[in-house]
């Protein structure tokens, strides 16, 4: 699996996780290129059926990256986002994905070494578990 690299989806939050990947970038801190970004205004904003879209349409890993709890720009949103990822890992083993490969992390703005380091763990996890190949999985409509 050497040359395995896992294509990871990364919803972001606008107001901390996102900067601090732009800072990351800024600072030119390396980090897997194959970590796709999707900006969303708040973590808790996250359905878990685009957790589920990002696993369909090919991706070996997600990640839900926001605020610090207690640092929301929408006071709770982070928490909502932490109910709703403990439910995601529990019924992820019903369409035969194994729990590591989603992540829930808390990355403030300025936070650019805590980035790098929390995608390169999830991009290290992921290319361990190799390719994703899901079972279980029927897409809307019976197809």
């Amino acid at each position: 699996m050497s040359d395995f690299n896992p294509k990871i989806v990364a919803f972001v939050c606008n107001w901390c996780s996102y900067a601090g990947a732009d800072k990351a970038g800024a600072l030119k801190l390396n980090y897997p290129a194959n970590v796709k970004l999707i900006r969303v205004m708040c973590s808790g904003r996250v359905d878990p059926q685009f957790v589920m879209d990002a696993y369909r349409e090919g991706a070996d890993g997600v990640m839900i990256l926001g605020c610090h709890p207690g640092d929301c720009h929408y006071r709770t949103g982070n928490v909502k986002a932490l109910k709703r990822y403990k439910l995601l890992k529990k019924t992820l083993s019903q369409f035969g994905i194994n729990d590591k490969r989603l992540k829930l992390d808390w990355v403030a703005a300025g936070e650019a070494a805590l980035f790098q380091k929390v995608v390169n763990d999830m991009a290290e996890t992921v290319k361990e578990l190799g390719p994703l190949h899901i079972t279980g999985y029927v897409e809307q409509g019976g197809k």
